[in-house]
């Protein structure tokens, strides 16, 4: 049975210490395959170095919109010439971010844009953000080319309503083991919703810890093990009323058609 991490940032410097650990526990858990996440300029090189060093990991580059008002002037020149030069390499974290209160709006849609253009002129899956845009992403998406393998909308919290356009545009739909949280029951509920041939599973890791009596994997400071992603299987499972075996096998085919020759 094939474990597969839609969405990740093994590369944080948070998880430093304890990586070889890490890695070591997340092939011991069935994971196959982790889409490892860049955000901004500075670790872009140490996703690209993971994905040397580890055959499990696929590395994924991307302005995340929280680092929108850093960046450099070169930063897309930068971030193309790496993707054009790493075949093995998706797009993103990219999106859009209208929750956190201190960051500026400004510039996220354009650099979003470019993002996205850059990953439909390659044909490159992207992995995409959004916090309280959901609108705006669509009609964005609505509007501009995305890659023809398609996109996934990491940590999908966007409503039941929107899930058919979006997959209609391309759409994957990946939850976290975070919503395992009973607060965060709602957001799990859309997993009914999804269709099956859409729906991926992520950590998120180090970020977005599961409930502590669920997690099987711990990690200083409470940061999320991604070897936890095993336990968020056995919930999807358990929730959607299949066996693991079932569900991952259906997640396997969901992951290779989106990330296709890059997995």
């Amino acid at each position: 049975m094939n474990l597969y991490d839609a969405h990740n940032h093994l590369q944080d410097v948070r998880l430093a210490p304890w990586l070889t650990d890490v890695h070591d526990a997340c092939v011991q858990a069935g994971i196959s395959g982790m889409v490892v996440n860049g955000t901004h300029e500075d670790d872009w090189s140490r996703v690209l170095d993971l994905g040397r060093l580890y055959p499990e990991v696929i590395p994924s580059l991307g302005l995340h919109p929280w680092w929108v008002p850093q960046r450099s002037p070169r930063w897309l020149e930068s971030l193309g010439k790496l993707v054009r030069d790493t075949p093995r390499c998706a797009l993103g974290e990219i999106g859009l971010d209208r929750w956190k209160s201190d960051l500026p709006y400004d510039g996220q849609e354009d650099v979003f844009l470019a993002q996205l253009q850059l990953a439909a002129e390659l044909n490159r899956p992207v992995s995409i953000h959004c916090l309280k845009a959901w609108g705006r992403l669509l009609e964005l998406l609505e509007n501009h080319d995305s890659p023809a393998c398609g996109f996934l909308l990491h940590s999908y919290a966007g409503g039941e309503a929107l899930i058919d356009p979006l997959a209609r545009l391309g759409g994957y739909f990946s939850l976290p083991g975070a919503y395992l949280r009973e607060q965060k029951d709602r957001a799990w509920a859309l997993i009914h919703a999804i269709p099956p041939d859409r729906l991926l599973l992520e950590t998120d890791a180090p970020d977005q810890a599961l409930p502590s009596a669920r997690a099987r994997y711990s990690l200083p400071d409470r940061l999320n093990h991604p070897a936890n992603l095993a336990v968020v299987y056995a919930a999807a499972a358990e929730t959607l009323k299949v066996s693991v075996e079932a569900l991952a096998g259906q997640l396997a085919q969901n992951i290779h058609r989106l990330f296709g020759g890059i997995i």
